[in-house]
């Protein structure tokens, strides 16, 4: 039995907590609001974030950052918009060798990093690895079959990672590509709300397919550009992470998309909302990335004007089907 620590008591880490301790680990979970930690203890529930599930009794929670650090493997779960804070806060006490999983999807907003960059700036020297993949929280929660991929430079670490966090409904795939791993992770949540526009528009079924389809050509040229493998961006992290995400309403990001093509200001959404939908701060993030390695993505270039320059939808979708005709494998 290994100690998994937690940090981030989101809907998703509140999930992994369930799997980490389903495949026979001691599990704390640091959780930023003491209130869901003290709900989680007493109640044995995540009312805020994933409520009307019941926690196996043997979850622990904390909101002391220390608490949850002071592990053999430590899993970071926080938004990416906030990874930066979280692994300062967690430095100075995190110990010596333990590696830190990163949960999180998404680019950083000014410095365009990816999350392995600033873990790897933050945390210098510590082990680390992602753990991406198509996953709906709840599912996880259910204990749903669900595949993922675990991607570290460290074959043997990452076998071993594997053994301690697999279930039989909880399966991992290694990869030694982390940056395919997550640049599959971040880009889908953008082209996700792109289809849930098409979605609150009423475009119809062709068109979110064909979304998908050049929306995967997005995340293979951007991921290529940034070192990635394009055998990762056709797997669990890449094209499975977009099916999924580009598919349901479960997806905070596509139902984001519908909301927003159904006419809703995306000010209303945001504050009816308690959980992050990283696709709406991802989204400025990678055309910012895209334009600095000169890779054109102009789907996700769409999303970031109508979420952050005020572009009219209409005219946003009228100008990607006025785009030159080419060939499709360019």
């Amino acid at each position: 039995m290994s100690k998994i620590g937690i940090i981030g008591a989101g809907a998703w880490g509140t999930a992994l907590a369930m799997a980490a301790i389903r495949a026979g680990n001691e599990v704390v979970i640091q959780a930023h609001e003491p209130e869901v930690a003290e709900a989680i203890n007493l109640h044995h529930e995540n009312s805020i974030f994933l409520p009307s599930y019941e926690l196996d009794l043997g979850i622990k929670a904390t909101s002391v950052m220390v608490d949850a650090v002071d592990a053999d493997v430590v899993l970071l779960v926080a938004p990416a918009q906030h990874m930066r804070g979280v692994c300062d806060a967690a430095a100075a006490d995190w110990p010596s060798g333990v590696p830190a999983i990163i949960c999180a999807k998404g680019i950083e907003q000014g410095s365009c990093a990816l999350m392995s960059e600033v873990v790897g700036e933050m945390l210098p020297g510590k082990p680390i690895a992602v753990l991406s993949g198509p996953t709906f929280a709840a599912e996880v929660a259910r204990d749903l079959p669900t595949a993922v991929t675990l991607a570290c430079d460290d074959e043997t670490m990452a076998k071993v990672l594997m053994e301690t966090l697999s279930t039989r409904y909880f399966r991992i795939y290694r990869s030694r590509d982390v940056i395919g791993s997550q640049i599959g992770g971040a880009v889908k949540n953008v082209l996700a709300i792109a289809c849930g526009i098409v979605e609150g528009r009423k475009l119809g079924d062709n068109t979110r397919a064909a979304l998908v389809t050049r929306g995967l050509a997005e995340i293979s040229r951007l991921g290529i550009a940034k070192g990635a493998h394009a055998e990762t961006l056709a797997g669990l992290s890449g094209m499975g992470d977009l099916t999924l995400t580009c598919n349901a309403v479960q997806s905070r990001n596509f139902s984001l998309g519908v909301a927003l093509g159904s006419g809703q200001r995306l000010e209303d959404i945001l504050s009816e909302r308690n959980s992050v939908a990283e696709g709406v701060f991802t989204a400025s993030s990678v055309t910012d990335l895209a334009r600095r390695l000169n890779v054109d993505l102009p789907i996700c270039s769409a999303v970031d004007g109508v979420l952050n320059h005020g572009a009219n939808i209409d005219a946003t979708i009228n100008g990607l089907l006025a785009r030159p005709l080419k060939a499709e494998t360019t």
